[in-house]
């Protein structure tokens, strides 16, 4: 499995995340995944399948060391009373320690970007997990959790697919040396309907999922797959085997348009211009 390395910290390229994906749909696919390969595993409270992941991990029997697990904290835990024990009921239900890298999910509204990382800070120092980052915080909040923090911003996850201008976000994370991950990279269905990835993806004997898979990844970006049909891992697996070239990945961003922005929850996202 290859890697992208931020700060030092080595993350698997490719992950597989349970998104709107059901408590039965997790146990039966999770073994599966492991089977193809995946080792990178990305969950969330608010997903409400963190238990579940847990138990799909141990029934497979699932080494700790060969694996890299991502949860993130949900808005509603953004407090000195709620934080650190949100980890604690995070890391029971799914089995371990310490996660491999913690998450504030979104920045909200409500508790400045500081108080965020200053929990994440404690959670890390408190050995609840090993690596810290963000989610959905625009370039301001990405810079100033960087400055607040003591230990490193390893990532940014992010909405990240072809109709999405996302190069100002890419520079911002360069600046900083934090790593950029991926969800939403089929567009919610769009992409392996595209015309023209289609047409490049005829080119490489390959699928239109995988060549939009592919395009994340050769940005240097950590790319979350997401199926909750086992017949379908090895296809999202197999992206490393080709290599798109420079036109091709220019046509592809060239996709981009204005409106290309899928998720945006009021009182979460923050202004996307900043």
């Amino acid at each position: 499995m290859q890697t992208i390395t931020a700060h030092g910290a080595s993350i698997p390229a490719l992950g597989f995340g349970v998104f709107r994906m059901t408590e039965a749909e997790v146990e039966a696919v999770v073994p599966a995944a492991l089977e193809t390969g995946f080792r990178h595993f990305d969950t969330a409270q608010i997903y409400e399948n963190e238990a579940a992941l847990g138990r799909a991990l141990a029934a497979a029997g699932a080494r700790r060391d060969d694996l890299f697990l991502t949860t993130k904290v949900w808005v509603a835990n953004y407090s000195a009373e709620r934080f650190m024990a949100s980890v604690d009921e995070s890391l029971e239900k799914l089995g371990v320690d310490r996660v491999d890298l913690l998450l504030a999910h979104w920045p909200g509204d409500a508790v400045p970007v500081e108080r965020q990382i200053e929990w994440l800070n404690a959670a890390q120092a408190a050995g609840k997990t090993r690596l810290i980052g963000v989610s959905n915080y625009n370039r301001d909040q990405l810079r100033r959790a960087v400055a607040a923090s003591a230990a490193p911003i390893v990532t940014n996850q992010i909405e990240m697919h072809p109709y999405l201008d996302q190069s100002a976000m890419v520079a911002a994370a360069q600046q900083t040396g934090t790593a950029l991950t991926a969800y939403f990279g089929m567009a919610d269905g769009a992409v392996p309907r595209d015309a023209l990835i289609a047409e490049i993806a005829a080119r490489h004997g390959k699928t239109a999922a995988q060549v939009g898979l592919r395009w994340l990844m050769q940005q240097g970006v950590i790319t979350l797959s997401k199926t909750a049909k086992p017949a379908r891992l090895a296809e999202n697996f197999a992206i490393f085997d080709f290599t798109l070239t420079e036109a091709e990945m220019a046509a592809i961003t060239g996709l981009a348009r204005a409106n290309g922005r899928i998720v945006s929850p009021e009182g979460l996202a923050p202004d996307w211009v900043a």
